[in-house]
């Protein structure tokens, strides 16, 4: 199995910024994607930004105050926000897409138990 462990959310003012941190660990062969999403009050939960081995994507609301990246070595990954502003403020939950030890290689997708980001006006 597979658990992740997300730290970095908290209290700050707009235009303010934060990082967000998502460790993942347990029998795990490789990492194909991580990428954060987050949910709103009364909101459906969305896809904020996405890394791969070759490719970023960010949502149009966070691109260019969003940067996602990732620590191969370490089975992490971390989302920088910048510039923050009140409706970023959300739970942001970590997920994670790869494959286990083991015979056949099985594909996991798991995610983190969220973090909770709230912006100031």
């Amino acid at each position: 199995q597979v658990q992740l462990v997300e730290s970095g959310g908290g209290l700050v003012s707009a235009g303010g910024s934060l990082r967000l941190s998502c460790k993942a660990s347990g029998s795990i062969y490789s990492i194909n994607a991580y990428s954060w999403h987050r949910q709103a009050p009364g909101k459906q939960r969305e896809l904020v930004a996405l890394v791969t081995d070759g490719n970023t994507n960010y949502a149009v609301a966070v691109k260019g105050r969003f940067t996602i990246s990732r620590d191969n070595a370490r089975n992490t990954n971390y989302l920088q926000m910048n510039s923050l502003k009140p409706e970023d403020t959300a739970v942001y939950y970590c997920n994670i897409k790869g494959n286990l030890k083991g015979m056949g290689y099985r594909s996991f997708d798991s995610w983190g138990q969220g973090t909770q980001v709230t912006v100031s006006s």
